[in-house]
Protein backbone atom coordinates (compact mmCIF):
# COMPACT_ATOMS: atom_id res chain seq x y z
CA UNK A 1 0.00 0.00 0.00
CA UNK A 2 2.83 2.40 0.81
CA UNK A 3 4.36 1.76 -2.60
CA UNK A 4 1.00 2.42 -4.23
CA UNK A 5 0.68 5.73 -2.43
CA UNK A 6 4.15 6.76 -3.46
CA UNK A 7 3.42 5.98 -7.12
CA UNK A 8 0.15 7.90 -6.90
CA UNK A 9 1.85 10.92 -5.39
CA UNK A 10 4.37 10.84 -8.22
CA UNK A 11 1.75 10.41 -10.96
CA UNK A 12 -0.54 13.25 -9.92
CA UNK A 13 1.90 16.07 -10.84
CA UNK A 14 2.78 14.31 -14.10
CA UNK A 15 -0.87 13.93 -15.08
CA UNK A 16 -1.54 17.55 -14.15
CA UNK A 17 1.37 18.72 -16.30
CA UNK A 18 0.12 16.65 -19.27
CA UNK A 19 -3.35 18.15 -18.91
CA UNK A 20 -1.89 21.64 -18.86
CA UNK A 21 0.13 21.03 -22.02
CA UNK A 22 -2.88 19.53 -23.78
CA UNK A 23 -5.02 22.50 -22.84
CA UNK A 24 -2.37 24.80 -24.28
CA UNK A 25 -2.60 22.98 -27.57
CA UNK A 26 -6.26 23.95 -27.85
CA UNK A 27 -5.23 27.61 -28.35
CA UNK A 28 -4.59 27.70 -32.06
CA UNK A 29 -3.12 30.59 -34.00
CA UNK A 30 -5.59 32.21 -36.38
CA UNK A 31 -4.75 32.27 -40.08
CA UNK A 32 -4.62 35.51 -42.05
CA UNK A 33 -6.50 36.18 -45.31
CA UNK A 34 -4.61 36.15 -48.59
CA UNK A 35 -3.25 39.37 -50.02
CA UNK A 36 -4.89 40.62 -53.20
CA UNK A 37 -2.69 40.14 -56.23
CA UNK A 38 -1.12 43.26 -57.65
CA UNK A 39 -1.75 44.16 -61.32
CA UNK A 40 1.19 43.60 -63.63
CA UNK A 41 1.57 47.26 -64.62
CA UNK A 42 0.40 50.80 -64.02
CA UNK A 43 -2.31 52.09 -66.34
CA UNK A 44 -1.91 48.98 -68.52
CA UNK A 45 1.60 50.10 -69.55
CA UNK A 46 4.57 47.98 -68.55
CA UNK A 47 7.64 50.18 -68.16
CA UNK A 48 11.25 49.78 -67.22
CA UNK A 49 12.06 49.96 -63.52
CA UNK A 50 14.22 52.86 -62.42
CA UNK A 51 14.44 54.62 -59.08
CA UNK A 52 13.89 58.36 -58.71
CA UNK A 53 16.38 60.42 -56.75
CA UNK A 54 15.23 63.78 -55.46
CA UNK A 55 18.55 65.44 -56.30
CA UNK A 56 18.14 64.37 -59.93
CA UNK A 57 14.45 65.22 -60.06
CA UNK A 58 14.62 68.66 -58.43
CA UNK A 59 17.46 70.38 -60.23
CA UNK A 60 16.98 73.97 -59.02
CA UNK A 61 19.86 74.90 -56.73
CA UNK A 62 17.61 77.05 -54.55
CA UNK A 63 15.24 74.12 -54.00
CA UNK A 64 18.11 71.74 -53.23
CA UNK A 65 19.43 74.14 -50.60
CA UNK A 66 15.98 74.37 -48.97
CA UNK A 67 15.60 70.58 -48.88
CA UNK A 68 19.10 70.12 -47.43
CA UNK A 69 18.32 72.68 -44.74
CA UNK A 70 15.02 70.97 -43.89
CA UNK A 71 16.63 67.53 -43.63
CA UNK A 72 19.17 68.90 -41.16
CA UNK A 73 17.04 71.24 -39.04
CA UNK A 74 13.46 69.95 -39.14
CA UNK A 75 12.22 69.45 -35.58
CA UNK A 76 9.74 66.67 -36.44
CA UNK A 77 12.58 64.75 -38.08
CA UNK A 78 14.69 65.10 -34.95
CA UNK A 79 11.75 63.86 -32.90
CA UNK A 80 11.50 60.86 -35.24
CA UNK A 81 15.15 60.05 -34.58
CA UNK A 82 14.36 59.90 -30.88
CA UNK A 83 11.55 57.43 -31.56
CA UNK A 84 14.07 55.19 -33.33
CA UNK A 85 16.32 55.37 -30.27
CA UNK A 86 13.33 54.42 -28.11
CA UNK A 87 12.60 51.43 -30.34
CA UNK A 88 16.27 50.42 -30.15
CA UNK A 89 16.19 50.61 -26.35
CA UNK A 90 13.06 48.47 -26.31
CA UNK A 91 14.85 45.91 -28.49
CA UNK A 92 17.78 45.77 -26.07
CA UNK A 93 15.31 45.35 -23.22
CA UNK A 94 13.68 42.36 -24.93
CA UNK A 95 17.09 40.80 -25.53
CA UNK A 96 18.01 41.17 -21.86
CA UNK A 97 15.00 39.06 -20.89
CA UNK A 98 16.70 36.05 -22.49
CA UNK A 99 19.65 36.37 -20.09
CA UNK A 100 19.76 35.50 -16.40
CA UNK A 101 19.28 38.31 -13.93
CA UNK A 102 22.02 38.73 -11.33
CA UNK A 103 21.50 41.13 -8.43
CA UNK A 104 23.68 42.14 -5.52
CA UNK A 105 21.54 42.19 -2.40
CA UNK A 106 21.95 43.46 1.13
CA UNK A 107 19.03 42.81 3.44
CA UNK A 108 18.19 42.75 7.13
CA UNK A 109 15.03 41.53 8.82
CA UNK A 110 13.66 40.12 12.04
CA UNK A 111 11.07 37.42 12.83
CA UNK A 112 9.36 36.73 16.13
CA UNK A 113 8.01 33.18 16.20
CA UNK A 114 5.16 32.14 18.47
CA UNK A 115 5.52 29.36 20.99
CA UNK A 116 3.18 27.16 19.02
CA UNK A 117 4.73 27.61 15.60
CA UNK A 118 7.04 25.13 13.93
CA UNK A 119 9.97 27.52 13.82
CA UNK A 120 9.33 28.69 17.35
CA UNK A 121 9.25 25.16 18.77
CA UNK A 122 12.20 24.06 16.63
CA UNK A 123 14.39 27.00 17.63
CA UNK A 124 13.47 26.60 21.29
CA UNK A 125 14.31 22.90 21.24
CA UNK A 126 17.53 23.45 19.26
CA UNK A 127 18.90 25.87 21.81
CA UNK A 128 18.95 23.04 24.40
CA UNK A 129 21.47 21.08 22.37
CA UNK A 130 24.80 20.66 24.17
CA UNK A 131 26.65 20.65 20.87
CA UNK A 132 25.80 24.31 20.12
CA UNK A 133 28.28 27.03 20.91
CA UNK A 134 27.19 30.36 22.33
CA UNK A 135 27.30 31.95 18.85
CA UNK A 136 25.01 29.25 17.50
CA UNK A 137 22.20 29.91 19.97
CA UNK A 138 19.13 31.20 18.09
CA UNK A 139 17.74 34.41 19.60
CA UNK A 140 14.05 35.27 19.74
CA UNK A 141 13.16 37.52 17.97
CA UNK A 142 15.40 36.10 15.26
CA UNK A 143 17.26 38.58 13.00
CA UNK A 144 18.06 37.63 9.42
CA UNK A 145 21.03 39.27 7.71
CA UNK A 146 22.08 38.59 4.12
CA UNK A 147 24.63 40.02 1.72
CA UNK A 148 25.39 38.30 -1.54
CA UNK A 149 24.15 37.57 -5.03
CA UNK A 150 20.71 36.41 -6.14
CA UNK A 151 19.96 35.17 -9.62
CA UNK A 152 16.83 34.30 -11.55
CA UNK A 153 16.53 32.98 -15.08
CA UNK A 154 13.54 31.95 -17.14
CA UNK A 155 14.65 29.34 -19.65
CA UNK A 156 13.01 30.08 -23.01
CA UNK A 157 12.07 26.46 -23.70
CA UNK A 158 9.06 27.35 -25.88
CA UNK A 159 10.47 30.42 -27.61
CA UNK A 160 8.11 32.90 -25.93
CA UNK A 161 10.84 35.38 -25.06
CA UNK A 162 12.44 34.96 -28.48
CA UNK A 163 9.15 35.90 -30.13
CA UNK A 164 8.94 39.02 -28.00
CA UNK A 165 12.45 39.91 -29.07
CA UNK A 166 11.49 39.32 -32.70
CA UNK A 167 8.48 41.62 -32.30
CA UNK A 168 10.68 44.35 -30.82
CA UNK A 169 13.21 43.90 -33.63
CA UNK A 170 10.54 44.27 -36.33
CA UNK A 171 9.16 47.37 -34.64
CA UNK A 172 12.66 48.82 -34.55
CA UNK A 173 13.04 48.21 -38.29
CA UNK A 174 9.55 49.64 -38.83
CA UNK A 175 10.55 52.83 -37.02
CA UNK A 176 13.53 53.27 -39.35
CA UNK A 177 11.27 52.80 -42.38
CA UNK A 178 8.82 55.27 -40.86
CA UNK A 179 11.60 57.84 -40.56
CA UNK A 180 12.64 57.19 -44.15
CA UNK A 181 9.04 57.70 -45.29
CA UNK A 182 8.85 60.91 -43.26
CA UNK A 183 11.96 62.19 -45.02
CA UNK A 184 10.23 61.55 -48.35
CA UNK A 185 7.17 63.46 -47.13
CA UNK A 186 9.41 66.27 -45.92
CA UNK A 187 11.19 66.55 -49.27
CA UNK A 188 7.86 66.59 -51.11
CA UNK A 189 6.40 69.17 -48.77
CA UNK A 190 9.35 71.53 -49.29
CA UNK A 191 9.18 71.02 -53.07
CA UNK A 192 5.44 71.67 -53.20
CA UNK A 193 5.80 74.86 -51.17
CA UNK A 194 8.72 75.98 -53.32
CA UNK A 195 6.82 75.55 -56.58
CA UNK A 196 3.78 77.23 -55.03
CA UNK A 197 6.05 80.12 -54.07
CA UNK A 198 7.55 80.57 -57.52
CA UNK A 199 4.07 80.23 -59.01
CA UNK A 200 3.00 83.18 -56.84
CA UNK A 201 6.05 85.11 -58.01
CA UNK A 202 5.12 84.31 -61.60
CA UNK A 203 1.59 85.59 -60.98
CA UNK A 204 3.10 88.78 -59.62
CA UNK A 205 5.08 89.20 -62.83
CA UNK A 206 1.94 88.64 -64.90
CA UNK A 207 0.00 91.18 -62.83
CA UNK A 208 2.73 93.80 -63.14
CA UNK A 209 2.94 93.28 -66.90
CA UNK A 210 -0.83 93.56 -67.27
CA UNK A 211 -0.91 96.62 -65.03
CA UNK A 212 1.48 98.33 -67.42
CA UNK A 213 -0.69 97.24 -70.35
CA UNK A 214 -3.83 98.49 -68.65
CA UNK A 215 -2.09 101.75 -67.72
CA UNK A 216 -1.36 102.40 -71.38
CA UNK A 217 -4.97 101.66 -72.23
CA UNK A 218 -6.14 104.02 -69.49
CA UNK A 219 -3.87 106.79 -70.77
CA UNK A 220 -5.26 106.36 -74.28
CA UNK A 221 -8.88 106.47 -73.15
CA UNK A 222 -8.19 109.51 -70.94
CA UNK A 223 -6.64 111.30 -73.92
CA UNK A 224 -9.68 110.44 -76.01
CA UNK A 225 -11.93 111.79 -73.26
CA UNK A 226 -10.13 115.12 -73.49
CA UNK A 227 -10.58 115.05 -77.27
CA UNK A 228 -14.24 114.18 -76.97
CA UNK A 229 -13.88 110.74 -78.52
CA UNK A 230 -14.58 108.78 -75.32
CA UNK A 231 -16.94 108.99 -72.40
CA UNK A 232 -16.25 109.20 -68.67
CA UNK A 233 -17.92 105.77 -68.37
CA UNK A 234 -15.19 104.24 -70.50
CA UNK A 235 -12.51 105.94 -68.41
CA UNK A 236 -14.10 104.60 -65.20
CA UNK A 237 -14.24 101.08 -66.63
CA UNK A 238 -10.56 101.14 -67.58
CA UNK A 239 -9.57 102.66 -64.25
CA UNK A 240 -11.64 100.10 -62.29
CA UNK A 241 -10.04 97.24 -64.22
CA UNK A 242 -6.56 98.57 -63.42
CA UNK A 243 -7.42 99.02 -59.72
CA UNK A 244 -8.74 95.46 -59.51
CA UNK A 245 -5.53 94.13 -61.00
CA UNK A 246 -3.39 96.23 -58.67
CA UNK A 247 -5.39 95.00 -55.66
CA UNK A 248 -4.65 91.38 -56.49
CA UNK A 249 -0.95 92.08 -55.93
CA UNK A 250 -1.46 92.48 -52.21
CA UNK A 251 -3.32 89.19 -51.94
CA UNK A 252 -0.42 87.47 -53.66
CA UNK A 253 2.11 89.23 -51.42
CA UNK A 254 0.31 87.91 -48.33
CA UNK A 255 0.24 84.42 -49.83
CA UNK A 256 4.01 84.68 -50.43
CA UNK A 257 4.57 85.61 -46.77
CA UNK A 258 2.44 82.64 -45.70
CA UNK A 259 4.44 80.20 -47.85
CA UNK A 260 7.77 81.62 -46.68
CA UNK A 261 6.70 81.17 -43.07
CA UNK A 262 5.72 77.56 -43.73
CA UNK A 263 9.09 76.85 -45.35
CA UNK A 264 10.93 78.47 -42.42
CA UNK A 265 8.88 76.41 -39.97
CA UNK A 266 9.91 73.24 -41.79
CA UNK A 267 13.52 74.43 -41.64
CA UNK A 268 13.21 74.94 -37.89
CA UNK A 269 13.78 78.70 -37.85
CA UNK A 270 11.74 81.80 -37.07
CA UNK A 271 12.48 83.72 -40.25
CA UNK A 272 14.84 83.88 -43.17
CA UNK A 273 14.96 84.75 -46.84
CA UNK A 274 13.77 82.02 -49.19
CA UNK A 275 15.70 82.16 -52.45
CA UNK A 276 13.75 81.13 -55.58
CA UNK A 277 14.02 81.12 -59.32
CA UNK A 278 10.82 81.54 -61.36
CA UNK A 279 12.44 80.22 -64.54
CA UNK A 280 11.28 76.73 -63.54
CA UNK A 281 7.73 77.75 -64.49
CA UNK A 282 8.85 78.04 -68.10
CA UNK A 283 10.66 74.69 -68.25
CA UNK A 284 9.17 71.44 -69.46
CA UNK A 285 8.77 68.42 -67.22
CA UNK A 286 10.86 65.28 -67.91
CA UNK A 287 9.66 63.56 -71.06
CA UNK A 288 9.56 60.09 -69.55
CA UNK A 289 9.33 58.77 -66.02
CA UNK A 290 10.21 55.17 -65.36
CA UNK A 291 7.94 53.59 -62.79
CA UNK A 292 8.55 49.85 -62.99
CA UNK A 293 5.99 47.17 -62.27
CA UNK A 294 3.96 47.34 -59.03
CA UNK A 295 5.50 44.29 -57.39
CA UNK A 296 9.01 45.73 -57.67
CA UNK A 297 8.15 49.34 -56.86
CA UNK A 298 5.28 49.50 -54.41
CA UNK A 299 6.67 46.86 -52.08
CA UNK A 300 9.83 48.93 -51.71
CA UNK A 301 7.94 52.02 -50.52
CA UNK A 302 9.06 52.84 -46.96
CA UNK A 303 5.50 53.17 -45.65
CA UNK A 304 4.50 49.81 -47.12
CA UNK A 305 7.65 48.19 -45.75
CA UNK A 306 6.85 49.78 -42.38
CA UNK A 307 3.33 48.28 -42.49
CA UNK A 308 4.80 44.88 -43.44
CA UNK A 309 7.23 44.99 -40.52
CA UNK A 310 4.42 46.00 -38.17
CA UNK A 311 2.48 42.97 -39.43
CA UNK A 312 5.46 40.72 -38.71
CA UNK A 313 5.72 42.24 -35.23
CA UNK A 314 2.07 41.47 -34.49
CA UNK A 315 2.55 37.90 -35.72
CA UNK A 316 5.38 37.51 -33.21
CA UNK A 317 3.12 39.01 -30.54
CA UNK A 318 0.45 36.40 -31.30
CA UNK A 319 3.01 33.59 -31.10
CA UNK A 320 4.35 34.91 -27.78
CA UNK A 321 0.81 35.28 -26.38
CA UNK A 322 0.02 31.70 -27.41
CA UNK A 323 3.18 30.33 -25.83
CA UNK A 324 2.39 32.14 -22.58
CA UNK A 325 -0.10 29.31 -21.89
CA UNK A 326 2.74 26.79 -21.68
CA UNK A 327 4.62 26.10 -18.43
CA UNK A 328 7.68 28.21 -17.82
CA UNK A 329 10.94 26.86 -16.46
CA UNK A 330 12.55 29.15 -13.88
CA UNK A 331 15.93 28.74 -12.22
CA UNK A 332 16.69 30.65 -9.05
CA UNK A 333 19.87 30.66 -6.99
CA UNK A 334 21.76 32.65 -4.42
CA UNK A 335 25.19 32.72 -2.84
CA UNK A 336 26.38 34.98 -0.06
CA UNK A 337 26.71 35.52 3.66
CA UNK A 338 23.65 34.74 5.78
CA UNK A 339 23.48 34.89 9.60
CA UNK A 340 21.11 35.66 12.44
CA UNK A 341 23.72 37.69 14.29
CA UNK A 342 25.31 40.71 12.64
CA UNK A 343 28.85 40.17 14.04
CA UNK A 344 28.79 36.67 12.50
CA UNK A 345 27.66 37.80 9.04
CA UNK A 346 31.11 37.82 7.44
CA UNK A 347 32.32 34.67 9.14
CA UNK A 348 33.42 31.91 6.74
CA UNK A 349 30.89 29.67 8.44
CA UNK A 350 28.09 32.06 7.37
CA UNK A 351 28.71 31.48 3.68
CA UNK A 352 25.51 29.99 2.20
CA UNK A 353 24.20 29.03 -1.23
CA UNK A 354 20.99 27.73 -2.69
CA UNK A 355 19.44 26.67 -5.99
CA UNK A 356 15.86 26.08 -7.04
CA UNK A 357 14.45 25.06 -10.40
CA UNK A 358 10.82 24.52 -11.22
CA UNK A 359 8.02 24.54 -13.74
CA UNK A 360 5.05 26.86 -13.33
CA UNK A 361 1.92 26.95 -15.46
CA UNK A 362 -0.98 29.41 -15.42
CA UNK A 363 -4.26 28.09 -14.01
CA UNK A 364 -6.37 30.81 -12.41
CA UNK A 365 -5.08 33.56 -14.74
CA UNK A 366 -5.87 31.73 -17.99
CA UNK A 367 -8.76 34.14 -18.68
CA UNK A 368 -6.36 37.07 -18.70
CA UNK A 369 -4.00 35.17 -21.02
CA UNK A 370 -6.88 34.33 -23.35
CA UNK A 371 -7.88 37.98 -23.57
CA UNK A 372 -4.27 38.95 -24.21
CA UNK A 373 -4.18 36.36 -26.98
CA UNK A 374 -7.40 37.72 -28.49
CA UNK A 375 -6.03 41.25 -28.39
CA UNK A 376 -2.85 40.10 -30.15
CA UNK A 377 -4.89 38.37 -32.86
CA UNK A 378 -7.05 41.46 -33.39
CA UNK A 379 -3.93 43.62 -33.63
CA UNK A 380 -2.50 41.18 -36.20
CA UNK A 381 -5.63 41.36 -38.37
CA UNK A 382 -5.68 45.15 -38.08
CA UNK A 383 -2.02 45.29 -39.19
CA UNK A 384 -2.81 42.96 -42.10
CA UNK A 385 -5.69 45.12 -43.35
CA UNK A 386 -3.55 48.24 -42.95
CA UNK A 387 -0.81 46.58 -45.01
CA UNK A 388 -3.28 45.62 -47.75
CA UNK A 389 -4.77 49.12 -47.75
CA UNK A 390 -1.37 50.77 -48.14
CA UNK A 391 -0.56 48.58 -51.15
CA UNK A 392 -3.87 49.41 -52.86
CA UNK A 393 -3.52 53.09 -52.00
CA UNK A 394 0.06 53.15 -53.31
CA UNK A 395 -0.98 51.58 -56.59
CA UNK A 396 -3.77 54.11 -57.05
CA UNK A 397 -1.47 57.01 -56.19
CA UNK A 398 1.09 56.02 -58.82
CA UNK A 399 -1.60 55.49 -61.44
CA UNK A 400 -3.28 58.81 -60.63
CA UNK A 401 -0.05 60.81 -60.75
CA UNK A 402 1.04 59.24 -64.04
CA UNK A 403 -2.28 60.22 -65.57
CA UNK A 404 -2.11 63.68 -64.03
CA UNK A 405 1.35 64.39 -65.46
CA UNK A 406 0.24 63.40 -68.95
CA UNK A 407 -3.05 65.30 -68.79
CA UNK A 408 -1.54 68.47 -67.33
CA UNK A 409 1.16 68.38 -69.98
CA UNK A 410 -1.47 68.40 -72.73
CA UNK A 411 -3.57 71.00 -70.91
CA UNK A 412 -0.52 73.28 -70.64
CA UNK A 413 0.12 73.00 -74.36
CA UNK A 414 -3.44 74.05 -75.16
CA UNK A 415 -3.38 76.84 -72.58
CA UNK A 416 -0.12 78.17 -74.06
CA UNK A 417 -1.75 78.39 -77.46
CA UNK A 418 -4.76 80.09 -75.88
CA UNK A 419 -2.56 82.72 -74.22
CA UNK A 420 -0.84 83.41 -77.53
CA UNK A 421 -4.17 83.89 -79.30
CA UNK A 422 -5.54 86.13 -76.56
CA UNK A 423 -2.35 88.24 -76.58
CA UNK A 424 -2.87 88.77 -80.30
CA UNK A 425 -6.50 89.58 -79.58
CA UNK A 426 -5.49 92.35 -77.15
CA UNK A 427 -3.22 93.92 -79.74
CA UNK A 428 -5.93 93.67 -82.40
CA UNK A 429 -8.56 95.07 -80.02
CA UNK A 430 -6.41 98.11 -79.31
CA UNK A 431 -5.80 98.73 -83.03
CA UNK A 432 -9.48 98.27 -83.88
CA UNK A 433 -10.53 100.56 -81.03
CA UNK A 434 -8.18 103.30 -82.21
CA UNK A 435 -9.53 102.84 -85.73
CA UNK A 436 -13.09 103.02 -84.48
CA UNK A 437 -14.03 99.44 -85.33
CA UNK A 438 -14.23 98.11 -81.75
CA UNK A 439 -15.73 99.38 -78.51
CA UNK A 440 -13.80 100.00 -75.31
CA UNK A 441 -15.65 97.06 -73.73
CA UNK A 442 -14.06 94.71 -76.24
CA UNK A 443 -10.65 96.03 -75.24
CA UNK A 444 -11.43 95.50 -71.54
CA UNK A 445 -12.71 91.98 -72.18
CA UNK A 446 -9.64 91.12 -74.23
CA UNK A 447 -7.28 92.38 -71.51
CA UNK A 448 -9.17 90.50 -68.79
CA UNK A 449 -9.19 87.32 -70.85
CA UNK A 450 -5.45 87.27 -71.42
CA UNK A 451 -4.83 87.99 -67.72
CA UNK A 452 -7.05 85.09 -66.67
CA UNK A 453 -5.51 82.77 -69.25
CA UNK A 454 -1.96 83.57 -68.11
CA UNK A 455 -2.97 82.96 -64.50
CA UNK A 456 -4.54 79.63 -65.46
CA UNK A 457 -1.39 78.74 -67.36
CA UNK A 458 0.63 79.21 -64.17
CA UNK A 459 -1.94 77.13 -62.27
CA UNK A 460 -1.56 74.26 -64.74
CA UNK A 461 2.24 74.36 -64.58
CA UNK A 462 2.11 74.36 -60.78
CA UNK A 463 -0.32 71.42 -60.90
CA UNK A 464 2.14 69.62 -63.22
CA UNK A 465 4.94 70.02 -60.70
CA UNK A 466 2.59 68.91 -57.92
CA UNK A 467 1.79 65.75 -59.92
CA UNK A 468 5.51 65.14 -60.47
CA UNK A 469 6.16 65.52 -56.75
CA UNK A 470 3.20 63.24 -56.07
CA UNK A 471 4.70 60.57 -58.33
CA UNK A 472 8.02 60.89 -56.52
CA UNK A 473 6.15 60.42 -53.23
CA UNK A 474 4.04 57.55 -54.56
CA UNK A 475 7.17 55.69 -55.69
CA UNK A 476 8.63 55.99 -52.21
CA UNK A 477 11.21 58.72 -52.81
Amino acid sequence: MNLYKRISLFCYPVVLLVLIIQSCGSVKQTSLPSLKKLPDSFNAVRTEAQSLNWEELFTQQELKALIDSALVNNLDLKSGLQRILMAGANLKLSRSQLLPALNLGLSAGVDRFGNYTMNGVGNYDTNFSERLSADQKIPNPTPDYFMGFRSSWEIDIWGKLSQRKQAAYNRYLASTKGLQWFKTQLICQVAELYYELIALEKRQEILQRNIKLQQKGLEIIEAQLVGGRATSLAVSQFRAQKLATEGKQFQIRQAIIRIENQINLIRGQYEGAVARDTSAMNKALPNQLYTGIPSSVLLSRPDIQEAELQLKATKADVSAARKAFFPSLNLNGYVGYNAFKLPLLFSPSSLAAGFLGGLSAPLLNRAALKNTYKLANSAQLSAFYNYQKKIIKGYQEVSAQLSAIENYKKAYQYKTREVKELSNAVANANDLYLAGYASYLEVIVAQASVLNAEMEQVDIKQASYTALIGLFRALGG
